[in-house]
């Protein structure tokens, strides 16, 4: 199946934007450093979804008006007196097909279900409001993963396919992990 394929051909991509991205969230000291943080995630998960928008749409995966997107981001921005301005630069991978858009997807929805841990680490250093995204689809994240990885699946039933399907994953897990790293270089 392509969801395995690309966790496990994508796992070092995987784990260095982890890296950095947790970095990132163990600096938080303020609410204004959790905004800056937020806005990383909101300039690149808005660059994303503006390059497979043409290819995702209700026709492909039904509930995609349901999924967490940046618009939920720019409401926790917006919920801790931030404004969507100044946002570091996010580049994402350019996509051509439905598959390589569902496979960015595949990065951004999978850092979805990791935002429990993001909330629990925010909580411990005092940051209580605007972690609406992080707290992902609640007790119904499972079922959207699994009903994500489905439609992936599905439209990557041919193994010849994975490897570009393979690369576009790698190259947004890159690109999200440079969004953090132009910011930490620039200061």
């Amino acid at each position: 199946m392509l969801s395995q394929n690309i966790k496990e051909d994508t796992h070092l991509a995987h784990q260095k934007t982890e890296g950095i991205v947790v970095r990132q969230l163990k600096a938080i000291r303020t609410e204004e450093d959790y905004v800056d943080v937020l806005k990383g995630f909101y300039a690149y998960f808005r660059a994303v979804e503006d390059n497979i928008a043409p290819f995702i749409t209700t026709d492909v995966l039904k509930d995609i008006r349901e999924r967490r997107n940046s618009s939920y981001i720019q409401k926790d921005i917006e919920s801790l007196g931030g404004a969507i301005d100044n946002l570091p630069r996010a580049n994402a991978p350019t996509v051509t097909n439905t598959l390589e858009a569902l496979s960015a997807l595949y990065v951004l929805e999978g850092s979805i279900m990791g935002g429990p841990y993001i909330v629990q680490m925010l909580h411990k250093y005092g940051i209580e409001r605007g972690t609406s995204f992080f707290e992902g689809y609640g007790a119904d994240s499972n079922a959207m993963w699994v009903g994500f990885t489905a439609v992936l699946n599905e439209y990557g039933k041919n193994p010849a396919d994975h490897p570009q399907a393979i690369e576009i994953a790698n190259q947004t897990f890159f690109n999200f992990g440079k969004v953090f790293t132009e910011v930490l270089s620039e200061n």
